[in-house]
């Protein structure tokens, strides 16, 4: 038998097995992606504006630590942790890039029609995910068709030119990233409780 810190290696009849005892990413991924859209949706609502706090988490914690979350989650062979963070994590990246790099005389702003059809493909690849969470449990359906709902509305607030359907959706946006929060810290909880990963 050979041990190391992260990986256990068992010799049966000729065979080598690997137990992967590393961290769970998915709390790192949830809370990524929570705390960086309730900070964008706390804008939506109109608290305060789009300043260098929201980009640099959200570029930072919303989009790295999503894109670390999701090559871990890889290396676990989960599928689904492994789409859903590395996609968010592009998205933050790109959404980011969509209001920085007119302001760097790089690109054209982004009109309300382009903005619209933006989160409403995003709307679609989430409502496919969330979709997929019906056999991954309770929480992650919360988060996921929430989420959904978020990029519906924005994308109609755009669409529309609507400030109030912006503000609806600003709303639903606090209540979805406080429940992948919540989400993670439950992860969190139970492996320092239990002493076991989860998923």
């Amino acid at each position: 038998m050979k041990v190391n810190e992260n990986v256990r290696e068992t010799v049966i009849n000729n065979s080598i097995l690997i137990s992967d005892n590393t961290a769970n990413p998915s709390p790192l991924g949830l809370m990524g992606f929570g705390m960086s859209t309730v900070l964008l949706n706390l804008h939506n609502l109109g608290l305060f504006e789009l300043s260098s706090m929201v980009l640099s988490v959200g570029f930072f914690y919303g989009g790295l630590g999503q894109i670390f979350a999701g090559i871990m989650d890889w290396k676990k062979k989960n599928t689904f942790g492994t789409t859903a963070f590395t996609s968010y994590g592009l998205f933050w990246i790109s959404l980011v890039s969509l209001i920085l790099l007119p302001k760097m005389g790089i690109a054209s702003p982004a009109g309300h029609m382009e903005m619209g059809f933006f989160l409403l493909m995003w709307g679609i690849f989430t409502l496919g995910m969330a979709f997929a969470t019906l056999k991954l449990g309770r929480k992650l359906q919360v988060v996921f068709f929430s989420l959904a709902v978020l990029f519906f509305l924005l994308a109609a607030g755009d669409f529309l030119q609507n400030l109030m359907i912006t503000k609806v959706a600003g709303a639903i946006g606090i209540f979805c990233g406080l429940s992948a929060i919540y989400a993670g810290f439950t992860a969190v909880f139970f492996a320092v409780n239990k002493g076991v990963k989860t998923k």
